[in-house]
């Protein structure tokens, strides 16, 4: 039986699933007997990221809200001591799955986003069906993570009445291996062969990271300078980001490589990091560039850059959806205007410090 089981949707490419298996690994590296629930198939990009010492249980069940009845089950049989999930449907799924299990199992959930600035901006119906029931569950979870003061912020004002059971700690975005990995080398000849300085954005092609207006930024930063864009991900606005491309006539400097595991060997080689998203919980690729040594310019949005990069003392904030404002923030960067940030300030996000508070917390110890 596991001390901490952690239920994750699926393994695909996104910040909450990465910091799932981060923290699994940590758990079972610390001798706590782990296991990882998920509700899909255990392929996707982030599979590989965790251990193969610790165990994985496949529901099968698909569609989310399909899988209440089958946690239920498994929890019923196979009770851990703590159990942890993340992202609103799957922390919906999670209350009323321990609900129906009958079982003493202290639930910790976790919200990696602003809930009411995403499902204002979302069009899907069961986003909308879950930014209803999020008052309604929340508040039956022993505790709940807010992964910045932002999200805390956001979920007090949605839920008042949980409010003494919120608690704000950081992702784990800086993980042992982080160093080790912004070393390997990159084939991409954009950087083998470096002769322009090279933006670089990282995250789903999904409307949430905006990248549109970052493509009209970087078209203003080549009417003033040559430089190259590179953006790593994958998603559903791909033929639409390189169809902007062509009309503002940057194709030729702008790439789409794809999903890359080891974003941070491009981290440090790239000249300006920047995320352009409407929105974010806590970015770790912003936090995760800067570790990288790579400057960063980042909009202001709810929530967290403004945490991460304090008020802008180390990095550039800029409005959201301000094509103009980002593209005289790139440029400044680019011309040699850096803001260093000190080893300290990043400590708060590293992997052993966020592992102890988790635990702390899931263990109620």
């Amino acid at each position: 039986m596991a001390q901490v089981a952690l239920f994750v949707p699926s393994f695909e490419g996104g910040g909450a699933e990465r910091v799932m298996l981060t923290l699994a690994n940590a758990f079972h590296q610390r001798g706590i007997e782990t296991c990882v629930i998920t509700a899909k198939t255990i392929e996707g990009e982030h599979a590989h990221l965790l251990h193969r010492d610790v165990p994985i249980v496949r529901l099968q069940s698909g569609a989310m809200w399909r899988t209440i009845v089958p946690l239920a089950r498994y929890l019923r049989r196979n009770p851990p001591i703590a159990l942890l999930s993340t992202l609103g449907e799957a922390n919906i799924v999670a209350v009323i799955a321990r609900r129906l299990a009958r079982c003493p199992i202290r639930l910790v959930i976790r919200e990696a986003t602003t809930p009411t600035t995403a499902f204002r901006k979302s069009a899907s119906r069961k986003k909308r069906l879950a930014s209803r029931l999020i008052p309604l569950c929340y508040p039956l979870a022993d505790a709940i993570i807010a992964v910045s003061a932002g999200v805390q912020q956001d979920l007090t004002r949605l839920i008042p009445r949980a409010q003494s059971k919120v608690h704000v700690i950081y992702n784990p975005a800086i993980t042992r291996d982080l160093y080790q990995l912004r070393d390997a080398s990159v084939e991409h000849p954009w950087f083998v062969n470096k002769h322009l300085p090279i933006v670089l954005g990282v995250g789903r092609l999904t409307p949430p990271k905006d990248f549109p207006t970052f493509l009209h930024a970087f078209a203003r930063v080549r009417r003033q300078m040559p430089a190259r864009l590179v953006i790593l991900g994958e998603g559903e606005l791909r033929p639409q980001l390189e169809q902007l491309a062509a009309e503002l006539g940057i194709q030729g400097d702008f790439d789409l490589p794809g999903f890359d595991p080891n974003p941070f060997r491009y981290m440090a080689r790239a000249d300006v990091f920047v995320l352009s998203s409407q929105y974010e919980g806590l970015p770790n690729v912003l936090i995760q560039a800067m570790a990288c040594g790579c400057p960063v310019v980042s909009t202001n949005c709810r929530s967290g850059p403004e945490e991460i990069l304090d008020g802008g003392k180390y990095g550039e904030l800029v409005p959201v959806g301000d094509a103009e404002a980002m593209a005289q923030a790139i440029l400044r960067v680019l011309r040699g205007e850096r803001k260093p940030v000190p080893r300290e300030w990043l400590e708060k996000f590293e992997e052993e410090r966020v592992v102890s508070q988790y635990l702390k917390l899931l263990l109620n110890s």
